[in-house]
Order: structure tokens, then C-alpha cells, then sequence
């Protein structure tokens, strides 16, 4: 089976789970024979040896289109990228025009590919995978990983997105939401048939990076971890607040804030203007290797998301033996047991959580053992399975 494959963010070039996601299911296809060109804007940094390095390329073509879009991009940020190019005029004037720019460039590599299906992640992809589906004929599955109603936590919906998404949605064969939330979403707010959804659960890779036993920081103080992109999403103020009751009680913690976002400078300001700025780091965008070492780093991991489609960075920090705390409008809260649920907005909730973890050995080495082995049995290849059955299911119809 050929799969034409629509996606906008690769490790090691990632800045968020969709990334991770595209690597793990990516892999796990083409270790079951699936024949996969995958379609990614290109900048100058990113080289079919980078891609190769971590993914065998006997199943795998890569196709580029050359782009500075990525995922969780504005059009300020856009704006600001494009400005600093030698060349900016090969680039759409705005973010939208970008998108049409490369939904065009698509088309011409679809008319050039064999496939049996199309495969797309994300709203920037929808428009290229109608175009691929008008020229070929042949079935489009969208891969929904966040909508603009998570990206936004329901407010300042920007139009034009969410107008993509729902034309995508609804032109499309068959919608994979990576969660039964996003599935009750896409429902309510799409307006789609729930019978054209599949729920495929996302996944954790443990062969790379894995957790070693021998791995040991001495240090006085407690760490609890935020990690992800500091926007509205995400929720870091009530990573803040929660921060600022926990000190209250406990004073040999400290919190680390791990990524960039909007937001960053208005986190800054709030930790200082609640008297804690010593005790909260703000670490930056990290890179693959220091992801794993700021959890491995952390006592704790709270993801405390207004609106999370799914989570994989709870996966990751319970691969690696971090007791995780986790929002209940999250999609990890469905299928994960040993963590702690709370309410994004419920600061003293998470706050009392943060503290019991702290003080109480026996149910944090409950939580990072059981956790540990509960996290072993989501591997890529469940939901790369579930993808096929897509598929199989699409290709039998035509």
C-alpha cells in the first residue's frame, strides 16, 4: 500500500507533538510495509539526511516544498520569519497565502506520485490533500491533532482556520481524531458525523531515549517541570499560580517552565509580581536531548492544558519515570490510570497534588513505577495498526 502523506513539523526540526507524532506513526507504518511519501516544507537547515538519520528509508520518500511554515505558526510570526529571508520574495505575503502557495506546490507532487491514499496532519495540509483527491480520485484521511477551538481555549477563533478546517472535514473520506474528546469536538463544532470519526490514541516511542536506571542527580531541591509551548493552550499561569501555594508550604522546590510562546512574557511578569521569580526557571525551547533530561531532572510533571487534544508529553514523562499531573480536559486522561487528574483551573487541586507528591514517598514511587509500566504498552504500532484499518477500510469502499 502507497501513502501520500501530508505533514509540517519532523524531528529532529520539532516544535511540538505533532512532530513526535508524525515520527512514531510514521515509523511504525513503514515497518509494516507501508510505501510512504512524505510531503514536509523545506528550509535550508532540514536535509533528506537529517530525515534518514532517524528513519530507515527503505519505505520512505521524502518530497519537499520549499516553506518557512510551521505548526502553531501566527501570521506575525510568519511576517517576522519572511522579513529576515534573503529571498522573501518566493514566499506568499502573508501566512495564507503561504498555505495556498503550498497547497499549489502539493498538487504538482500528487500528479507526479502513485497512491492508493492520502494521509493529512493538520489544518495548514487540509487544502493540499482536497487538491491531491481531486487529481487522483483516491480517499483522503485527515489526521486531527488539535483544532483551532484547542489552539485558542474557545476564544479569538481565527476564521480563516477554522473555515479550513471545516472545509477539510467535511471533503474528507474518513477524520482521525487522536482522541475521544477532539472526536466529540470536531462533532459539535464541524458539524461531522461521529460515524466518520476513528479514535487512534497517540503513542510513545521507547526506542530511543529510553529511561537509565543508572541516571542519578544529587540536589536539595524538588524540581516540578512544565513542559510545552507557553501560549493560552497550555495553561502556564495556573502552572504559576498553583507554583505560588505550593511555596506557600514547601520551600525547597523549584519550578521549571520549559519552552517558548506567546505568553512567556507575560509568565515572567506574573512570577514576579507573586513574589516567586527565584524559585521558577524559565528554561526555553529545549531540544530533543534536553527534553529528556529536564524530565528525567523532575520530581514532578504537571500539564495543566485548557484544551489538550491528547498529551504525548505525558507519555514521555511517565516513560522516564516522572509522576505526572494531568488536566482532565486532556485526551491522555482517557487512557492513562496511574497519574493524577485535575481541573486546568482548580489551582488549589493542583497545588494539594503537587504537595502530597512531594511529601509523601510511597505514592510517588506508586506513581513512577506503575506509571512507568503502564506507559510500555503504548507503542506506535497500536495506532499505526488502527491507521491501516483506515486505510484497508477507504481502498475496499473504492
Amino acid at each position: 500500500m502507497k501513502v501520500l502523506m501530508f505533514g509540517w513539523e519532523f524531528p529532529p526540526f520539532s516544535s511540538g507533538g505533532l512532530g513526535t507524532a508524525c515520527y512514531g506513526l510514521t515509523k511504525s507504518l513503514s515497518k509494516k510495509g507501508i510505501e510512504i511519501t512524505f510531503v514536509l516544507p523545506y528550509s535550508a537547515e532540514i536535509s533528506d539526511a537529517d530525515f534518514l538519520k532517524i528513519i530507515p528509508a527503505g519505505n520512505i520518500k521524502i518530497r519537499k516544498i520549499t516553506s518557512v511554515l510551521q505548526p502553531y505558526m501566527s501570521s506575525q510570526d510568519y511576517k517576522n520569519i519572511v522579513r529576515k529571508k534573503s529571498s522573501p520574495k518566493i514566499y506568499g505575503s502573508s501566512l495564507f497565502d503561504e498555505v495556498y502557495r503550498y497547497t499549489l506546490a502539493a498538487e504538482k507532487i500528487a500528479e507526479e506520485e502513485e497512491f492508493d491514499i492520502i494521509h493529512c496532519h493538520d489544518w495548514m495540509t487540509f487544502g493540499a490533500g482536497i487538491r491531491a483527491k481531486q487529481k487522483k480520485h483516491k480517499p483522503l484521511v485527515l489526521h486531527v491533532h488539535a483544532t483551532e477551538h484547542d489552539r485558542t481555549g474557545g476564544h479569538k477563533v481565527n476564521q480563516y482556520v477554522y473555515d479550513m478546517e471545516r472545509h477539510g472535514m467535511h471533503n474528507s473520506d474518513k477524520i482521525i481524531a487522536v482522541s475521544n474528546m477532539t472526536k466529540n469536538k470536531i462533532v459539535e463544532n464541524y458539524g461531522i458525523n461521529p460515524e466518520k470519526i476513528s479514535v487512534v490514541h497517540n503513542a510513545v516511542d521507547f526506542s530511543q531515549h529510553c529511561f537509565d536506571e543508572n541516571f542519578e542527580i544529587k540536589k536539595n531541591d524538588k524540581v516540578v517541570l512544565f513542559l510545552g509551548r507557553i501560549t493560552l493552550q497550555k495553561g502556564p499561569d495556573y502552572f504559576v499560580y498553583s507554583a505560588k501555594k505550593v511555596l506557600e508550604q514547601e520551600k525547597n522546590v523549584k519550578f521549571v517552565i520549559a519552552g517558548s510562546g506567546d505568553m512567556e512574557p507575560f509568565i515572567i511578569e506574573k512570577a514576579a509580581e507573586l513574589g516567586i521569580s527565584d524559585r521558577v526557571l524559565f528554561a526555553g525551547f529545549l531540544n530533543q536531548d534536553d527534553v529528556e533530561r529536564a524530565y528525567k531532572m523532575a520530581d514532578i510533571y504537571v500539564m495543566p492544558s485548557v484544551s489538550e487534544p491528547f498529551g504525548i508529553t505525558t507519555l514521555e514523562a511517565l516513560k522516564n519515570k516522572t509522576p505526572a499531573i494531568v488536566s482532565k480536559q486532556s485526551g491522555v486522561s482517557e487512557v492513562i490510570r496511574h497519574c493524577l487528574k485535575v481541573d486546568f483551573w482548580d489551582v488549589d487541586e493542583i497545588s494539594n497534588k503537587i504537595i502530597a507528591l512531594l511529601r509523601y514517598k510511597p505514592l510517588h514511587e506508586t506513581l513512577k513505577e506503575n506509571g512507568y509500566f503502564e506507559v510500555k504498552k503504548f507503542n506506535w504500532d497500536v495506532p499505526a495498526e488502527k491507521c491501516m484499518q483506515v486505510y484497508n477500510e477507504l481502498i475496499s469502499k473504492g
